[in-house]
């Protein structure tokens, strides 16, 4: 890793540090993502909110959904619940934005 370029002091002020690599903050991540791809998190004034895009927020959706199944049995209940209940509530929004799109 030779060509990593180093950081200046004010650049390593600047920047916050990263969450740890936990579980929960790829489940929360993945989550976002969804979000952000149903239009449901936009940080700039309302008349820039982009068009949900569904494609992409089902494919964060899937992720989801390929975690819950590839880890059944080995999460603890706290973990479980977080999967289930976030899978739960992005396709009940996935749903409704699929629904307003036919609008």
């Amino acid at each position: 890793m030779e060509d990593v370029e180093k950081s200046t002091p004010e650049q390593d002020e600047m920047q916050m540090p990263l969450p740890p690599a936990t579980f929960e903050f790829l489940v929360f991540s993945l989550g976002a993502q969804a979000e952000m791809s149903l239009g449901l998190m936009h940080f700039g004034p309302p008349e820039e909110k982009p068009k949900p895009d569904l494609e992409r927020a089902r494919h964060a959706i899937d992720l989801l959904a390929v975690i819950q199944e590839k880890t059944k049995g080995n999460l603890s209940m706290e973990e479980h619940r977080l999967v289930e209940n976030t899978l739960t509530e992005l396709r009940f929004r996935y749903v409704h934005a699929l629904e307003e799109s036919k609008k």
